[in-house]
């Protein structure tokens, strides 16, 4: 499953370096970081609201969401997932 998480924060970070027409991932970028971190937010609230009795398949829908506006936030702020992972595992110990 990381593998498909590396996979799609690169696919983020090249948009960022060469945006494509089209990209919602693009549009993200061009509407800067305020409208960013909203969707983290949005997306956030979406995940609770959906675990409080929307069922298990919402629940997965939103928890995608919102890792995705996650990862785009990072590479806004030119963060990695890795960066993310190393904190977490610093934690753990």
């Amino acid at each position: 499953m990381t593998d498909f998480i590396d996979t799609l924060f690169a696919t983020i970070q090249d948009r960022k370096a060469n945006p494509k027409l089209g990209s919602y991932t693009n549009s993200l970028f061009d509407e800067g970081e305020d409208e960013i971190i909203k969707k983290v937010g949005e997306e956030a609230i979406e995940v609770i609201i959906a675990v409080k009795g929307q069922g298990k398949e919402r629940i997965i829908e939103e928890s995608a969401d919102l890792v995705y506006h996650l990862l785009v936030t990072l590479a806004s702020q030119d963060l990695t997932w890795d960066e993310v992972c190393a904190e977490l595992e610093k934690r753990h110990r």
